[in-house]
């Protein structure tokens, strides 16, 4: 029995009226900013092309339906997401960019009642902005979260918070934080973590700085946090307590497939662009669209592209069966980080000194995918796991074979 690939017609409908805002809307706002969204007008922008979304009928695919949103699923946001993703400010505009689209699958997930009103509903409807605070200085948590130093004690009437974060997303202008901290054990064993909601005019919460990034798209920086003394009380533990850890895989392979799809139309858009210039640009007796070294670029671009999505496609697949899907979104995040790169990357060579410039938007992609091979996970990293698993399931088989 054949496979069916294809989407319901209503989100191939969502997707073209995406398609449609994004290029009529939204992308001449980033190209009058050169990427940047602080110059753009940071959240007063942010505002104005999120009503733009919502007149448009596109805004927040992802959230429940109850909080404004159209509800999908993992496999029916890749096309959406695509779509938004062809400009550098799509995703803000609707309200599907990291860490708040996230933050809105985790807390949808896992949060309480109360919890979803006063934290899910407001960042769903683009009310507010969040902020996801695990990454520390070393040797605290960065690719290796069992390094988690940030600790939180019992107090009176609840929990006190203190440690040190940097490299958090949103943190400026964010209405809150989820504060991953450690409630038992010592930095280097696995578990004991906790996540902790909290308002982000709370007592002890300090923004010190935006540390400086190749990446200008955005909103709110990547900032270093401090969290002195930090007093919350018993619900604001998001889950249970020393269960924090298996929360973050809740929100971590969706995000990482989410980015993958957000930097996929990026990498297509840089991809038309060059392929248009060389179409028509004449060089050495001929359209350079018909030189076999730009040929194989365009080529290869392509195999990246349809590659990409295929490992996307199953990789959601298995989150919508229910399923960990920890292989799959590693396999998929780590090819997609290195392919989209190489997309964009041939697409500035194609284009020559063009392509360096501001009068294309070749450059300021370039600079906006290159970090992604690190975030959500170095590649090293999850070759690392892929690794240890198939290692694993080698050995667990070998076992298994001498038993019988």
């Amino acid at each position: 029995m054949a496979i069916d690939l294809s989407h319901p017609a209503e989100i191939r409908e969502l997707a073209e009226r995406t398609r449609e805002f994004v290029r009529t809307t939204i992308l001449p706002i980033e190209d009058a900013h050169g990427g940047d969204i602080a110059a753009a007008g940071g959240d007063a922008n942010r505002v104005e092309m999120q009503q733009a979304a919502r007149d448009a009928g596109v805004f927040a695919p992802h959230a429940p339906v109850e909080y404004g949103g159209h509800g999908l699923g993992m496999s029916d946001r890749a096309p959406v997401f695509e779509e938004a993703g062809y400009s550098l400010f799509g995703p803000t505009a609707l309200n599907i960019a990291a860490p708040d689209e996230g933050n809105v699958h985790m807390l949808a997930h896992i949060a309480d009642p109360e919890q979803k009103q006063q934290f899910l509903e407001p960042l769903a409807r683009g009310d507010v902005r969040s902020a996801f605070a695990m990454t520390e200085p070393a040797p605290g948590a960065g690719s290796d979260p069992s390094a988690l130093a940030t600790r939180a004690v019992r107090a009176e009437g609840g929990w006190r918070i203190n440690g040190h974060k940097w490299f958090i997303t949103g943190a400026d202008g964010a209405g809150f934080f989820i504060i991953m901290a450690r409630t038992t054990g010592e930095p280097g064993e696995r578990g004991g973590a906790t996540m902790f909601l909290a308002p982000a005019d709370t007592p002890g919460i300090r923004v010190e700085r935006h540390i400086e990034t190749l990446d200008k798209s955005m909103i709110g920086g990547h900032c270093e946090v401090f969290f002195d003394d930090v007093l919350v009380p018993d619900s604001a533990v998001l889950g249970a307590v020393d269960r924090g850890f298996e929360y973050a895989q809740v929100r971590l392979g969706p995000a990482r497939m989410t980015h993958v799809m957000r930097w996929l139309g990026a990498a297509r858009r840089g991809h038309d662009v060059a392929v248009a210039h060389v179409a028509e640009r004449q060089g050495f007796g001929s359209r350079l669209g018909d030189l076999g070294m730009i040929q194989k670029m365009i080529a290869d671009n392509e195999i990246d592209i349809a590659a990409t999505r295929a490992l996307l496609t199953r990789a959601c697949w298995e989150l919508d069966r229910g399923e960990p899907a920890a292989n799959a979104t590693s396999i998929a995040k780590t090819f997609a980080a290195e392919a989209i790169f190489r997309i964009v990357d041939r697409s500035v060579q194609m284009c020559g000194g063009l392509g360096v410039s501001g009068d294309l938007p070749l450059a300021r992609l370039s600079r906006e995918v290159r970090p992604f091979r690190i975030y959500d996970g170095p590649s090293e990293v999850h070759r690392w796991a892929i690794a240890k698993r198939a290692v694993g399931a080698a050995r667990r088989a070998r076992r298994e074979a001498e038993s019988q």
